[in-house]
């Protein structure tokens, strides 16, 4: 073994661009692969969290409501006691997150039509907490949309009085080209205070985390889940919005189910590639090696050992290489998430493990080709 272990080093030292070959092309693929694993829990935590800005896909309202006329006006006449929200947050095997209780109403302010939403604060059920959607809205402050804050010409740190409540207001919102435009948002309880509506609410705002696949959709199972929590509240899914979600979390998913067989496939057949290469570039050593007695199993090994040997060198090189682009380009290519992107130890182990394993098994062909040549035909056709 020792003997054949200094054959391998020598021909390494011998045939050095074979083995910067094989070393490049392994390292390549373990720092792609070590880059994209670093990266995808950024990629799945950012996708995530374009997809919370589409907004709340699924509104739990009244039992007794009109759906024809909760569409028309966009929210419920009906109203159920804020106790449900609660419940509802108290299930750790819900099927869905980011529970907000509101209480929306149009109201007239200073002579124009607005519509006013309360918004409680989120809650989560047991173990599912998440980040918060948007800003909570503190009590005595007002969130004016676009439209109307133009309208009234409303400005920042001013105050508004509705009913018997003063106001400031925080915020003037962007125009959304939505109803929100025309929304007056305040704390839930300062929004029940306005409508004389103690402890009552007529919308609760959810967000579904099922995976949707196609032979099961999470609309059946949210609503049974509902009518057993809550059976005096119901539940209207926005399916576009839920469905751009679901497309969107797959996607990145995909990528990455794609993009690492492609390339250890790929980088397994170069490997192979050049493991051939160096086979019928050492016909003539392996005649007179198997002519001196060395065993078929001898031989195999030193193109096997050769190519483990070289896919541990490409390991810790891959390795480093592609902690260096994960910790430099990851941040830019996912701002939002950059903080959840670090060096992760355990890849090295894998890396250590799998690139040899590779590169073993890449060459395990040319090696038994190798090792199965009759000394007598190479040695007669040299």
């Amino acid at each position: 073994m020792v003997r054949t272990t200094g054959l391998i080093f020598r021909e390494l030292l011998f045939r050095r661009t074979n083995m910067l070959l094989t070393i490049s092309v392994l390292a390549v693929a373990v720092a792609i692969c070590v880059a994209l694993a670093m990266t995808h829990v950024a990629a799945e935590r950012e996708t995530r969290r374009v997809a919370l800005t589409m907004g709340y896909n699924l509104r739990i309202i009244p039992s007794a409501t009109d759906e024809n006329a909760f569409f028309l006006r966009g929210y419920s006449d009906q109203f159920m006691p804020v106790d449900v929200v609660h419940r509802l947050a108290k299930h750790n095997t819900i099927a869905y997150n980011h529970l907000v209780a509101t209480l929306q109403q149009e109201i007239t302010l200073q002579g124009t039509t607005a519509i006013l939403t309360g918004l409680g604060d989120a809650l989560y059920p047991p173990g599912k907490e998440k980040p918060p959607i948007r800003s909570q809205i503190k009590p005595g402050t007002v969130e004016v949309g676009h439209l109307i804050g133009k309208q009234l010409r409303l400005e920042e740190g001013a105050t508004v009085d509705l009913d018997s409540i003063r106001l400031r207001i925080v915020r003037i919102a962007p125009p959304t080209g939505t109803r929100d435009d025309m929304g007056l948002f305040v704390q839930l309880s300062d929004a029940q205070t306005i409508l004389d509506k103690p402890d009552l609410i007529n919308e609760i705002q959810a967000m579904d985390c099922l995976c949707q696949t196609t032979d099961h959709h999470p609309q059946e199972a949210i609503r049974r889940e509902i009518q057993r929590i809550a059976p005096e509240a119901k539940v209207v899914m926005l399916q576009k919005i839920a469905d751009a979600r679901t497309r969107q979390r797959r996607m990145i998913e995909r990528v990455a189910a794609f993009a690492m067989p492609l390339l250890l496939a790929g980088s397994a057949i170069w490997v192979g590639a050049l493991a051939m290469l160096n086979v019928r570039q050492r016909q003539n050593e392996i005649g007179l090696l198997k002519a001196l007695g060395y065993r078929g199993a001898t031989v195999a090994w030193l193109f096997l050992g050769r190519a483990i040997l070289l896919g541990l060198v490409a390991a810790i090189v891959g390795y480093a290489i592609g902690t260096a682009l994960g910790l430099g380009i990851g941040p830019t290519l996912f701002p939002v998430t950059a903080k959840s992107i670090q060096a992760q130890h355990a890849l090295a182990g894998w890396a250590l493990l799998a690139t040899p394993l590779l590169a073993a098994l890449a060459s395990l062909f040319p090696a038994t080709l190798a090792s199965t040549q009759d000394p007598a035909d190479v040695l007669r056709a040299d």
